[in-house]
């Protein structure tokens, strides 16, 4: 069986935006238990979103970035390192590459805004995850949304 065709992008308009924010639904409301008001937040506005989407349109994944003012509370004020955050694949898609293609392309705006650095909260069990695409860890366990996570980053 070969593998699903996926495009990863930056979600330019509002049906991308939409689609970001039904993949961080099913993914971390419905299945990790993430009360909806702590999923969304008044970042969403500001952030540059990442989608993946299959060829037939049907959304895979998406992530975000955040930079300057908006990442300095989750990056330590450092205006050179964004924030990667509510990274989210799909059941169907985990296994395929997505996550690793949308860390990536949050990777690639990070650097089109000239950031030297990015940053991440992990859940402890995706640190491996991570760890595989150069993210290395720093300070102690601590909880988000009620899940162990550990900060990371990644020199660019």
């Amino acid at each position: 069986m070969s593998l699903p065709s996926y495009a990863v992008r930056v979600a330019e308009n509002l049906t991308d935006r939409e689609a970001c924010f039904a993949v961080r639904k099913e993914v971390f409301v419905a299945e990790q238990g993430v009360p909806e008001d702590l999923e969304y937040d008044a970042y969403d506005s500001a952030a540059v979103h990442v989608l993946a989407v299959r060829e037939d349109g049907v959304a895979l994944g998406a992530g975000r970035l955040l930079y300057g003012e908006a990442a300095a509370a989750k990056t330590g004020g450092d205006p050179g390192v964004g924030s990667l955050g509510r990274l989210a694949v799909t059941k169907e898609a985990r296994g395929l590459g997505v996550g690793a293609a949308l860390v990536r392309a949050v990777e690639d705006a990070a650097r089109a805004r000239g950031l030297t650095a990015v940053d991440l909260h992990a859940q402890t069990h995706a640190l491996g995850f991570y760890e595989r695409l150069g993210y290395v860890a720093y300070g102690p366990e601590f909880p988000d949304a009620g899940m162990p996570h550990r900060a990371m980053r990644n020199s660019l």
